[in-house]
Formats: structure tokens, sequence, C-alpha cells
């Protein structure tokens, strides 16, 4: 469904449509505009297409809004990969005006959004495995992603965020950071999940109550991830995430471990969702490279590992 860009400085529109042509999948849409780009290197593997959704400038400002349609045909594979993380930004520098609303100052000029709506074919699937989203000092993100399956469609979804810029101190130091993703299969959700981290309010609430920073609530954990698989295509690798998790043991820790992670089976088993937290962002990126690694055998190797450089 098209999206109103609304007074946006910078709307960035694409669509991905992609089918099989004997054993080839191939692309009948492949298009975008600014600030969106959209790569395809080809791939020999089967039924496999690969699409990079990156960005012109290296990352995302305040008040750029994009928009991107998906259609995966039936016993096409899809994978959406990222080049790096998602980098938000506050605004842009030396165009301060490009950030806002025409004809306004609120705080909502400076939101960045990135709205995703893909549908999959039955006997299709939908692999979304980019790198994770990092909000600079100050910065606003909205990120809205729905995926309608028919049938036996298959999906792996990653969302992902980190703390910023450690190395600078930017460490939970963004504004807001908002994420939305729902899947629909026949036209029941499934699933819905909300992410939302927030800075408190400079105030002290009425009963006197310190308010703790973003960064005190987090810490020391300075990566997030949620992880939803669903359909034929995952049965392995839920399988084999299940047994792990079965077999972890509680007992008292006297400091953090590097990766925490949980695992809810959703829709009698069929599905399940996974969060994932990290000391450093490169402990969730190697946890999920080796929890996934049964995809190897869904997408080929070469397809996987270019999702875990």
């Amino acid at each position: 469904m098209p999206v109103d860009p609304g007074p946006y400085e910078y709307f960035g529109s694409g669509r991905i449509a992609s089918h099989l042509h004997g054993s080839e999948a191939i692309f009948s849409e492949l298009w975008s505009t600014y600030p969106l780009k959209l790569l395809s290197p080809r791939t020999t593997e089967e039924g496999v297409a690969i699409v990079y959704v990156v960005s012109y400038g290296g990352g995302l400002v305040g008040g750029d809004f994009i928009n991107l349609s998906v259609d995966v045909g039936g016993g096409t594979k899809l994978v959406l990969l990222s080049q790096g993380s998602t980098k938000v930004f506050k605004m842009r520098q030396g165009e301060r005006s490009s950030i806002v609303l025409r004809g306004s100052s609120s705080v909502q000029q400076v939101t960045t959004t990135q709205s995703m709506d893909v549908t999959v074919s039955a006997q299709g699937a939908i692999f979304v495995l980019p790198d994770p989203v990092t909000c600079f000092r100050s910065a606003s993100y909205n990120q809205i992603q729905t995926f309608r399956l028919v049938g036996d469609a298959s999906i792996v979804l990653l969302d992902w965020v980190t703390s910023g810029r450690k190395s600078l101190g930017e460490e939970w130091a963004f504004s807001r950071y908002y994420s939305l993703n729902k899947v629909i299969v026949d036209g029941k959700p499934i699933a819905r999940d909300v992410l939302l981290l927030e800075q408190v309010q400079a105030q002290v609430p009425a009963d006197d109550t310190p308010r703790r920073s973003l960064k005190d609530r987090l810490s020391p954990y300075s990566c997030y991830a949620m992880l939803l698989l669903y359909g034929p295509l995952t049965r392995g690798v839920i399988a084999e995430m299940t047994t792990q998790y079965e077999a972890i043991t509680v007992f008292n820790m006297t400091s953090p471990q590097p990766v925490i992670w949980s695992l809810s089976p959703i829709c009698g088993g069929a599905g399940c969702v996974v969060r994932t937290a990290g000391v450093e962002t490169e402990d969730v990126k190697n946890w999920l490279k080796n929890a996934l690694r049964g995809l190897e055998n869904v997408i080929g190797v070469d397809v996987y590992r270019k999702a875990f450089l």
C-alpha cells in the first residue's frame, strides 16, 4: 500500500518484485528513489535472489522517509541485506533545513522513518538479515515492517539495534528508537513485536523517584536483537535452537554473560521468536551466525556468509 510522503523533504521509495523463471529467481521490478538504493548482485543459487537495501551517504537523517514494497513470488527465496549498519543521524551537516518538515518546528520533524510492506506467495520465502541499526546522539528513528505470508510461505526476520558509537561516548545516547514488526499468515496475525527505547524526561516524577536513563536501564548490554522464524523452510533451525534452549541451566552469575537469549514458540511450534542481548555487538553477531547456520542448506553457503561478514 502506498504511503503518503506528506511534508517530508526526502521521501525515498522502492519496489522489489521477484519470481521464478525456470530455476532462476529474477526481478520483474527493482527500482528505488533517493535516498534509498537497491543493489542486486548475481548469485548461482537456484531460486535465490539477493537485494542490498542501502542509502546514499552512508546513512539516514532526521526527516528522511523510506517506503519499500516487496513482493516475493511462489518458490522464490529473497534475501534482504544491508552493507554495514543502518546509521541514523540527527541531521545532515550544513543542511539543517532539510531535516525539518516544511513550515513546522516540532520535535517530530527530526524523526527518521522506514516502512516496509512485504507479501510472500505460497512456497516463497523472505530472509531479512540486515546489519543492526545504529542511532547517533539525539537521533530519533521509527521502523514499521509488515509481512503478509500466504499458505506455506516462510520468513526469517532479524531486527536489531546497537547502543550507538561507544568509542565516542554515545552509548544509548539517541533520543528515540521505535520498531514495529507484524507478521500475518493467510490474513490472520500471528506475531506483533514492538520495541520502544526512549530517553526519559528531565523532570522528577511526583513521588520523587529518580528516573533512570536509557543507558542505566540497558547496560551492560550494548546490542539487542529480535529474531522471528516461521514456515517449513525454518523447521530445522527452529528444532536446533529449541533443543539448545531447553538444555540451558539457570544459575546465579557473579558477572553478566557476554550473550543472553530466550526463545518463545508461536503457532504451536510452527515458528518462534528469539530475543538476544550482548555486551558487544560482535558477540550478538557471532551468536546469530551460529544459531542460524542451518540456513546454509536453504539459501546456500555463499549467500548465508554475505549476511554475517
